[in-house]
């Protein structure tokens, strides 16, 4: 059998890989790194995380990406499996130690006989063959170019921004408590993931001020900075209104502080654990393109950072994603090659489930094909058919924009009741129906 080869060992190839090889299909993973590196990455490793180590909530009721958490699991996928055996307490989201679940993956596709990873740089889409490009955000120019040629179109980018991690003995703690927000979680220690850092109204104020003056990073003439919103960073926020951070991720809403219970902070700065170790915290929410030396000296504003001694700072890094609606078929196939699908976050997904979620489609796809058969896509009543239907024909062409997997790319419930009144009864009947349809597409492979 001729095996599926697959570009890019991100979390989209390496799912996509683990499918393929769970059918009985051999695979021949490329991916450049460690031989030929990118800004956000730093090891060779599969999978690696290089932005946040939250695969988000992980709620399979009232959430849209706990639902696809769900679909994956159900689906026996390797990056679930391996983000459940090295989760970290988040409340109630999904978070990982970042370096062991990506050497956990690593070795998982290292041991399947199936599987032969190949250390080198494709930089051409290949004309024959079964292949699946899920090279992801930072595509190699020499890979890039040639995707502009066969699709006679300019690969669309935004910009992405990085947040920095701190070390956690570094961290004031008779200023700072532990807390999830509104006490989430059924165990203490989910209750107590987050290290939280008061702010008054002149310290943030004066955290505005500091953020507004201090130096970006600029831009190379004719680059465009826009941002995926869900990734925005924090200076670029902070823009948009000085109240918009205390209502975004510095909100402080649902925190009480230990030291000082009576007093309402008027901001508040949450970190989360980013190792097993809870020797490092991330900063969440502060996505950032300030130049290195402005960070140290705007972040250690921020009470009980005062001494903060920094494991990664922040950064920046261009993002592309093909305008699938007009490239894509329902197969995920480019529509001029059809022996090529695309998987992850450069068909226009945005985040590390969803990114994945691609992959598991498209390897179940690509090995399909492989066998002589032939795998649909799941209904759009799921999270995972929501996402490829909104990515091959369910989105505007001329506006399409990086996406989420949310509820409003489910089709409606004729039964559910409309407005935000609604939720409570119409969030359980979208991921019930999600849960009952995926089930029946799984069973009829």
């Amino acid at each position: 059998m001729e095996p599926v080869h697959i570009v890019g060992a991100g979390l989209a190839g390496s799912e996509a890989a683990w499918q393929i090889a769970r059918a009985g299909v051999p695979v021949v993973l490329h991916e450049m790194r460690p031989a030929k590196g990118t800004f956000a990455h730093k090891t060779g490793d599969c999978a690696e995380m290089v932005c946040s180590n939250s695969f988000r909530s992980d709620d399979d009721v009232m959430n849209a990406v706990g639902q696809l958490h769900w679909e994956m699991r159900a689906a026996s996928g390797l990056i679930m499996a391996m983000a459940d055996r090295h989760k970290l307490p988040a409340g109630g989201a999904l978070a990982v130690d970042r370096d062991a679940f990506s050497a956990a993956v690593t070795q998982a596709l290292q041991a399947e006989p199936l599987i032969r990873i190949v250390p080198e740089e494709i930089t051409e889409l290949p004309t024959t063959g079964n292949w699946i490009i899920a090279t992801g955000p930072l595509t190699s120019d020499m890979l890039a170019q040639a995707i502009r040629r066969v699709t006679g179109t300019e690969a669309l980018a935004f910009f992405d921004a990085i947040a920095p991690i701190v070390h956690a003995e570094t961290i004031d703690m008779s200023v700072a408590w532990e807390q999830s927000r509104y006490d989430k979680g059924e165990t203490e220690a989910e209750q107590r993931a987050y290290i939280n850092c008061p702010m008054n109204r002149a310290q943030y104020e004066a955290f505005i001020d500091a953020l507004l003056a201090a130096d970006k990073t600029e831009f190379h003439e004719g680059e465009t900075a826009g941002y995926f919103d869900g990734c925005l960073p924090i200076e670029v926020m902070a823009e948009r209104g000085r109240e918009t951070l205390r209502h975004g991720p510095m909100k402080p809403v649902g925190l009480t502080n230990a030291h000082k219970p009576d007093e309402k902070s008027y901001a508040v700065v949450q970190l989360r654990r980013d190792n097993a170790l809870g020797t490092l915290y991330n900063i969440v929410g502060f996505q950032t393109k300030m130049k290195y030396g402005a960070q140290t000296q705007v972040f250690r504003t921020i009470p009980g950072l005062e001494n903060a001694s920094f494991a990664r700072l922040g950064g920046i890094h261009r993002n592309s994603f093909l305008n699938s609606p007009t490239l894509l078929d329902n197969r995920m196939r480019l529509r001029q090659r059809p022996n090529l699908r695309f998987a992850g976050q450069v068909t226009g997904v945005e985040g590390y489930v969803e990114s994945a979620a691609m992959g598991l489609l498209a390897g179940r796809m690509a090995a399909a094909q492989a066998k002589g058969a032939d795998v649909p896509s799941p209904p759009p009543t799921t999270a995972m058919g929501a996402l490829v239907n909104h990515i091959t024909g369910g989105a505007e062409a001329r506006t399409f924009q990086p996406m989420n997997v949310n509820f409003g790319l489910f089709p409606p419930l004729d039964e559910a009741r409309g407005g935000r009144k609604g939720r409570k009864d119409r969030y359980p009947a979208y991921t019930q129906r999600a849960k009952d349809d995926f089930s029946a597409w799984l069973a009829a492979q």
